[in-house]
């Protein structure tokens, strides 16, 4: 069973813009209540109030002076980000298509599982790596997601969870090239992770990328201890600058040297996302051609059969296909696992919400 809010034939009118609290750093809020007489202790109260405590305005900050929660409604917003629909699957998968302040939409998904309460967050408004297969780069990418807005996405799914219940882990596989906006990324996992934040630690946060062989090392060398998931797609280079033009730019052997890299600072088993298109990377040879690149390597392979997206032409691959590239890779002694597919009546794979409202005609600009 699915249920959903329904998508408004016109898009809701955006309140005049008011800073939103998880723009700020504590330091702005903290100057701001010094100039009103304010301790400075207020602003970690106001902080954790949203990060933990669940508040969605001002007035349920009880434990703050009744004069200043109105001062505060009055400067600012407590989120800058709408929910525009909110879609949730038999499985209790949610997926949430929000609203920013300058009308673009972006998409987050919720995703629990044994205990498990994983958040699917965006880096960006569309994505300008241009992979043929999907829906998130269709329109190219508008512009990169400010930290709070990437903060406002754990906590909008967080509030999905039942009380008592927390997020456990981060995965940034949503819309948008992650890396192409690693700085603003790793302030938000910095708040993510903290204490006073959401505390989901380190090892419990994957970063997907399609692979910015620089961005990788620069991702390596802050020495944090995240999970790093390239998006490979092709074993070889030929067959990957058709499915991802970019690659054109980088290649295979300077992506798996970055990988290398990544593994030797930090520790961490890299994985390879591969995305399986029936009849174009799924046959034998590319199997073989796979386990070859990977089976000296630390490394473990998540095949993703390709979720139907209208309008392209590309198809899931036959179980009997399948099966055979997974033969392939374990002969070889490869780590390899199918992605269970989760959400699926929702259209849980990124991209795909955002781009049924821009059909309507529903995404100004």
């Amino acid at each position: 069973m699915t249920l959903a809010i329904p998508l408004p034939t016109t898009a809701p009118e955006i309140p005049a813009r008011l800073p939103a609290m998880l723009e700020l750093s504590l330091d702005d809020i903290k100057n701001w209540l010094a100039e009103r007489g304010q301790p400075p202790m207020r602003a970690k109260q106001i902080r954790r109030w949203i990060l933990q405590g669940r508040a969605s305005n001002f007035e349920a900050m009880s434990d703050l002076p009744k004069g200043l929660r109105e001062e505060l409604a009055a400067n600012f917003n407590v989120f800058s980000t709408r929910i525009d629909k909110h879609l949730i699957a038999g499985d209790r998968t949610h997926k949430l298509l929000l609203r920013l302040h300058d009308d673009k939409l972006i998409e987050c998904v919720l995703i629990q599982d044994d205990g498990r309460h994983t958040a699917c967050i965006s880096t960006q408004v569309g994505c300008g790596m241009g992979c043929v297969f999907c829906a998130s780069g269709l329109e190219g990418v508008a512009r990169n997601l400010t930290v709070g807005e990437m903060l406002e996405q754990l906590i909008l799914l967080r509030n999905l969870t039942l009380p008592g219940e927390r997020l456990t882990h981060i995965v940034v596989m949503g819309m948008g090239e992650p890396l192409a906006n690693l700085d603003s990324l790793v302030q938000t996992l910095a708040i993510a992770g903290d204490k006073d934040g959401l505390g989901i630690g380190q090892r419990h946060v994957t970063i997907s990328t399609v692979g910015l062989p620089a961005k990788i090392r620069q991702l390596a060398d802050l020495g944090k201890q995240y999970h790093l998931a390239v998006s490979l797609h092709a074993p070889n280079d030929a067959l990957r600058s058709q499915i991802v033009p970019t690659n054109d730019k980088t290649g295979i052997p300077d992506i798996l040297a970055a990988a290398e890299y990544f593994f030797e600072k930090t520790g961490r088993q890299v994985t390879y996302e591969y995305v399986v298109l029936g009849k174009m990377n799924d046959q034998p040879v590319h199997g073989r051609q796979l386990a070859t690149l990977l089976k000296r390597r630390k490394a473990h392979v998540n095949l993703i059969p390709w979720n139907d997206v209208e309008g392209l032409q590309y198809r899931r691959p036959t179980d009997l296909d399948l099966n055979g590239f997974i033969a392939e890779l374990e002969k070889a002694g490869v780590s390899v696992k199918v992605r269970k597919r989760k959400g699926s009546e929702i259209d849980a794979a990124c991209g795909q919400l955002r781009r049924q409202a821009e059909q309507l005609g529903t995404i100004a600009g």
